[in-house]
Order: structure tokens, then sequence, then C-alpha cells
């Protein structure tokens, strides 16, 4: 697939990832696996294992850079089989020195474009964290919706259990 423009200045370029992009990639989402705050990934998961989860997911995997510069990753897939695979899931990480300056959103606004492209009617993130305060006013400015809380889901490192938001939106 040819790479895209993504609407943002300074040319970043939001294409399909190669494997070629691994340790770009690991680079980015290892960090904040190991951290545990925002992902339901186990925290001592296997480069290796985290790499196949992340591109091999049953979905489309991409790379935001700029410049040559891996700065984000995000993946597209169903987020169930049957009859739940009109609707798309999607996981977003930046890397930390290029997280606040927009990646995130451009990643999103193209991962809607793809979802619509790929026949998608809907999209819906099982999982946010709630104190994770920047993702959730993120996707509540794209459209997203709080559709469900889940009291105490998550077992945050240094917050201790807090809820998880479903959130959703159609396309």
């Amino acid at each position: 697939m040819a790479g895209e423009r993504a609407g943002r200045a300074g040319g970043l370029l939001i294409r399909e990832a190669q494997p070629s992009d691994a340790s770009a990639i690991w680079g980015i989402i290892g960090p904040v696996i190991r951290a545990g705050e925002t992902y339901t990934i186990d925290r001592d998961i296997s480069r290796e294992s985290a790499l196949a989860y992340w591109m091999d997911g049953g979905g489309h995997c991409f790379v935001a850079e700029e410049a040559g510069v891996v700065l984000g990753t995000d993946y597209l897939k169903r987020n169930q089989a049957g009859g739940g695979s009109h609707v798309a899931n999607c996981g977003y990480v930046v890397g930390e020195a290029a997280r606040g300056k927009g990646i995130a959103r451009a990643m999103c606004e193209h991962s809607m474009q793809k979802a619509r492209e790929l026949g998608f009617a809907a999209m819906q993130f099982n999982f946010v964290v709630s104190i994770n305060i920047g993702a959730v006013r993120l996707w509540e400015s794209l459209g997203f919706a709080i559709v469900g809380r889940l009291p105490d889901a998550f077992d945050h490192p240094k917050a201790g259990h807090v809820d998880a938001l479903v959130m959703h939106r159609k396309l």
C-alpha cells in the first residue's frame, strides 16, 4: 500500500507497517507495555509476542512517521467475529518524545477513514483506562461516546484499581 499523507504540518506520513518497522514499533510500544498504565497486555510479555499481537493480530498495522522517523503506531481490526464483525477496534501508541503533537489524532482520523473503506459501520474501544484523561478527551473530541463503565476493572500500577471505559462511535 502506498503511503498516505495525513493533514498535519511537517509532512506526517501514515502508512502500513512493514516487517522492517518491528524495531521502531517495539521502541514505541515496549515502554508503554512495561509501564502497565494503559493497556491490558501482560507487562512481562516478550518482545516477539508483543510484536505479534500488535502487528499480526488479524488486521492492519500502521506507523506514523516524519522525515523517516517512526513516531507512533496503531492497529485496526475487527472488534469481534461473526455478528460483531462490522465494528472496528484500534489501538494507538505515540512515542514519548512525540506526544502532544497531534499524532494520535492523525492516526485515529486515518484509522476511521480506513475502517470506513473496509466496510466497518462503527468503531469501539473496549478498555480505555478512565484516568488516561488525555486519551478520553481526544476520543471524545473525535466523536466517541462513553457507552459503558467497568468499575475497578484495571489494576493501575500507581493508582490501584480504576475504572475502564467502553467508547464507541458510528462511522
